[in-house]
């Protein structure tokens, strides 16, 4: 097919795949690649055809080979391919093309995202040896957020250690906080320099973003994925002091405390059961206290954060609910928006129950300020700046 975008999402174990027109936005096929590594190794996909099979050679490398080989025998093809990659860091303010120049700056960066970004550089390495041909382009979770000002992404520790090691708020989600962004705008029916919006992306990571004119002026992220809002098994901000306590106090060390706040914390550490929203709200209906606590924090934080984003903007024209949880559950919107109402967001339980569809998202009473659920798609921002760039 001419003109398709292969997106590639690389992961630890895992690698999710779609192939998309980005004028169109159509995903003519997506598809995962999971359990690399292991004997279980498997890819499946779904579109113009379904399918799925286990990997004989289950590594990243052999996942795309595999890749390859499913493209022609399903007779698609791609002009381009489009790697996300989690942290860019201040060198990398946009998309950029996959070159040895590009490569050896984002290794640079190694440091600031140690859990994410030796992976995305695998699945560029692995990329490029499958498809020699194809040209290919990073693009960052990091970027849209490189316009906040100084006052939003400075921490209070000395100057040296932002200008010689480069710690800061970065922010992330950013291809998802920008896609809903300029959707919000058409519905609302301005331009988008005409907007002031808070994003909330929540889903097993979570994270909200105050948009104004259509640039990133705050975000709830930090120079990890860890800051900011109550997430999956992620516990969001915590007392700096946290590490040393627990380091003292319990005999932690510095892997093991951030193992508990990045795999044990969040709805899964309050709940003491799970990290799934959905599975805490059916045991909250069954009367279980723990799992009411867990989704009460996480509803009470999101609003606190929100709120304070409206401070960067000045005002809110509307509020975006994005991500699994954002799209999906009818009474984490419901607890948030009834919590922000000093703002003006008046609920309409109608329509949050039918996620928005009869309103083109809309959930509230009110048009201005409003409350919007629109389903992200990364995957298209990241097949558009790939095309764009080639």
């Amino acid at each position: 097919m001419e003109h398709s975008i292969l997106v590639i999402n690389c992961g630890s174990s895992s690698i999710k795949f779609s192939l998309t027109d980005p004028a169109s936005g159509e995903h003519r096929l997506t598809g995962l690649a999971e359990n690399l590594g292991s004997s279980s190794a498997a890819l499946s996909w779904k579109g113009v055809a379904t399918g799925d099979h286990p990997l004989s050679q289950g590594d990243h490398q052999g996942a795309l080979q595999a890749m390859v080989t499913l493209l022609e025998e399903l007779h698609l093809s791609c002009t381009g391919i489009g790697h996300r990659v989690v942290h860019g860091g201040e060198h990398f303010s946009g998309a950029c093309p996959v070159n040895d120049d590009s490569i050896e700056a984002l290794k640079d960066h190694i440091h600031l995202a140690p859990l994410h970004n030796p992976v995305n550089l695998l699945g560029i390495e692995a990329a490029r040896a499958a498809f020699p041909d194809v040209e290919q382009v990073m693009v960052f979770d990091t970027s849209f957020h490189q316009s906040m000002p100084k006052q939003a992404y400075l921490y209070a520790l000395p100057y040296e250690l932002y200008k010689e090691h480069g710690i800061r708020k970065y922010g992330f989600h950013g291809t998802s906080h920008r896609y809903v962004s300029e959707q919000a705008a058409i519905r609302l029916n301005k331009t988008l320099k005409e907007t002031a919006l808070v994003t909330a992306h929540l889903g097993n990571g979570c994270s909200a973003t105050a948009v104004l004119g259509g640039k990133s002026v705050d975000t709830t992220m930090g120079l990890t994925p860890l800051e900011g809002l109550v997430m999956g098994t992620r516990s969001g901000d915590v007392d700096p002091s946290l590490h040393q306590y627990l380091g003292t106090r319990l005999n932690m060390t510095q892997q093991e405390i951030s193992d508990l706040l990045n795999k044990q914390s969040g709805l899964l550490g309050l709940s003491g059961q799970t990290n799934d929203m959905r599975e805490l709200l059916q045991l909250e209906d069954g009367g279980d206290p723990q799992a009411h606590v867990a989704v009460e924090v996480f509803c009470y934080r999101l609003a606190k954060a929100v709120a304070a984003l409206v401070v960067g903007l000045g005002r809110l024209d509307a509020l975006v609910f994005t991500g699994g949880i954002g799209e999906n559950s009818i009474p984490v919107r419901a607890r948030t928006i009834t919590a922000l109402s000093f703002l003006g967001l008046e609920l309409d339980p109608e329509l949050n129950q039918t996620h928005g569809l009869a309103e083109q998202g809309r959930i509230t009473r009110t048009i201005s300020p409003c409350a919007l659920v629109i389903p992200t798609d990364e995957e298209l921002v990241i097949a558009r700046d790939t095309a764009r760039v080639i």
